[in-house]
């Protein structure tokens, strides 16, 4: 097994210092992807956990270079190895996919790797790369089944893949240092509150407050950076949604997994080579309004379709939710009131912060701490101070010295649908 590594990364050194030797690899990949997609469908190579596909490859790719003799019989089989990480699966990457351990992979350039594990974040040692072309090249072979586009036209590839896993790749330039790749996994296992209060991201009194403010339809925000869990969150709680109930969910890559029988997925489009075609979040949330939610979720607001979402809340569309990036829950509905500025609806200041403090009853703040862990660090009650000043009553606040969500012993004003929220 060792010999064989070493006579791999021997083959793959080679062709990196021989130009000539690069370009010949190239076209002999081309020839065997040819033939490999009039027996395997383009869609199933990149299945990340299909060990038997790749199996079959092997045995394909083998025959194929038995029978064309091109490649000598000393290197065949470490060449053998080279076409199926390059054709098949994720490369050297795929053995990251395979680890349930890791959440994310980080690829900074060819020969800096970075994985999430534990919501920590560690260098993988040991694993490159052969050069910036070959991450290229995956970024490419990501795109092309999902009828996506990576190019200098189009340096930026954001993309979801058929078991959900989300992919971001950038090309240089912009990227300085070479083409740059993040895949946030997807995670198979539907996590509900049960699940976020036997880790200790939540207690059961809060669990059982956030179940009766779903039930009794009010609105609510759920904010928090990058990778804090925002999104876990946004799922876990619509398990509370009852089933009987019309569940409209908007996203730019489809992540939530709801349970219900009566859901309506729509997801954005990127537009095509000439910039044609593109659906926007704002799009889908004007049409989602003509076509009876009971409820609409947005997987996440960042632009003027925030508007929309809060107009939505405005006209009977109780229940819907809603997150965004910030760094409080006060500074989520500051960014929220900046990106209602951003459709240039011409509302004054005064206008836009009593519309938003009527749309949504709850911000549910979120946070990774320095230990990885991720919490709900805050379940607030969203008012106005006068009329121009947002007040937030905090009912759930999380104690760091007992690492639990607390209650504060406050009682929240606004629920204004006080038969729905006895009965919850």
């Amino acid at each position: 097994m060792a010999s064989r590594t070493l006579l791999q990364r021997r083959v793959g050194a080679a062709l990196v210092r021989d130009p000539a030797a690069q370009v010949q690899y190239e076209r002999l990949r081309d020839f065997v992807r040819d033939q490999l997609l009039t027996e395997i469908s383009g869609d199933l190579l990149l299945r990340p956990t299909d060990s038997s596909l790749r199996l079959l490859a092997r045995e394909r790719i083998t025959a194929l270079l038995e029978r064309e003799g091109s490649v000598p019989a000393a290197v065949r089989e470490a060449m053998v190895t080279r076409l199926v990480q390059d054709l098949v699966g994720f490369g050297i990457l795929q053995p990251l996919m395979d680890d349930p351990e890791v959440t994310e992979i980080l690829v900074n350039r060819y020969d800096d790797i970075w994985v999430e594990r534990h919501g920590r974040l560690e260098r993988v040692a040991g694993l490159t790369f052969e050069s910036d072309q070959a991450v290229r090249h995956l970024a490419e072979r990501i795109a092309q089944p999902i009828r996506r586009r990576i190019d200098e036209r189009h340096p930026i590839l954001d993309a979801r893949l058929a078991d959900g896993s989300r992919v971001c790749a950038t090309l240089s330039p912009p990227a300085l240092d070479g083409c740059a790749m993040a895949i946030r996994k997807f995670n198979p296992r539907m996590l509900d509150c049960r699940t976020l209060v036997e880790t200790g991201a939540l207690t059961p009194e809060a669990a059982d407050f956030l179940r009766r403010a779903v039930r009794a339809r009010c609105n609510l925000l759920v904010t928090g950076s990058t990778s804090s869990g925002k999104t876990t969150v946004l799922n876990a709680l619509s398990g509370y949604i009852p089933p009987e109930e019309r569940v409209i969910t908007i996203e730019d890559a489809a992540e939530l997994q709801l349970q219900q029988p009566h859901v309506l997925r729509y997801e954005t489009r990127t537009g095509n080579a000439e910039g044609q075609g593109a659906i926007t979040i704002r799009d889908l949330v004007r049409t989602a309004l003509r076509l009876r939610p009971d409820r609409i979720i947005v997987g996440e607001v960042r632009g003027p379709e925030a508007l929309d979402m809060v107009q939505a809340c405005n006209t009977g569309h109780d229940g819907s939710c809603s997150t965004l990036h910030a760094n409080s829950a006060l500074d989520g509905l500051a960014r929220l009131e900046t990106m209602v500025l951003m459709a240039d609806s011409g509302l004054p200041i005064r206008a836009i912060r009593q519309q938003v403090a009527s749309a949504f009853e709850l911000v549910i703040h979120c946070a990774r701490l320095r230990s990885g862990q991720r919490r709900l660090v805050e379940i607030a009650e969203v008012g106005l101070e006068g009329e121009e000043t947002y007040r937030l009553r905090p009912l759930f606040v999380w104690n760091a010295a007992r690492d639990r969500l607390e209650p504060t012993g406050l009682r929240p004003e606004r629920v204004v649908r006080r038969y729905l929220w006895e009965e919850a």
